[in-house]
């Protein structure tokens, strides 16, 4: 199995490396370029995902559990996001950052609190950008995905899979 993993990824690293231009290349560190195209691959993923659960799954309908009423987006998200965690996490372990010598349960446990720390940006962000300074939301949205995904980039690359010096331990 470990061998047919290994055939995908050097599959998938090559496919995004073809898009690797040596326009990209002047500008964009490789590890940056593959995270850029892995991430927006998983966004588009998600979006996929979450029209297929809210148009197909509960029908625009609301959802009645036993306890509570979920309104059909939140219960689209909430089935979305363990499916997108699980992809961007793969993604970002074995094509974007793959060097990194942490144990994989530490990369995950990091991830989530990166990621959750993304979720925490993008609701003060866009509360800031549209509720107190009366920015429309859609170029809001854009504005605050510019800084989650220098965060996350930042984060992913020197905290989740960062990768340890020898010579300094």
């Amino acid at each position: 199995m470990k061998k047919n993993g290994s055939l995908i990824r050097r599959k998938i690293i090559l496919f995004i490396d073809s898009f690797y231009w040596p326009f990209f290349r002047k500008f964009i560190p490789e590890s940056l370029f593959r995270y850029l195209f892995s991430g927006s691959a998983n966004v588009i993923f998600d979006w996929v995902l979450f029209a297929l659960f809210y148009n197909f799954v509960f029908q625009k309908q609301l959802v009645h559990l036993h306890f509570v009423t979920i309104t059909p987006y939140i219960a689209a998200f909430l089935c979305t996001f363990p499916i997108t965690f699980t992809s961007g996490f793969l993604l970002s372990k074995y094509i974007s950052f793959n060097g990194s010598l942490l144990r994989g349960r530490v990369q995950l446990l990091r991830y989530f609190f990166v990621v959750a720390g993304c979720i925490l940006i993008n609701y003060l962000g866009l509360k800031l950008f549209v509720g107190e300074w009366n920015v429309y939301p859609t170029p809001a949205k854009m504005l605050v995905t510019l800084f989650t995904t220098l965060f996350s980039y930042t984060m992913q690359r020197n905290f989740t899979f960062k990768h340890h010096d020898p010579l300094t331990h």
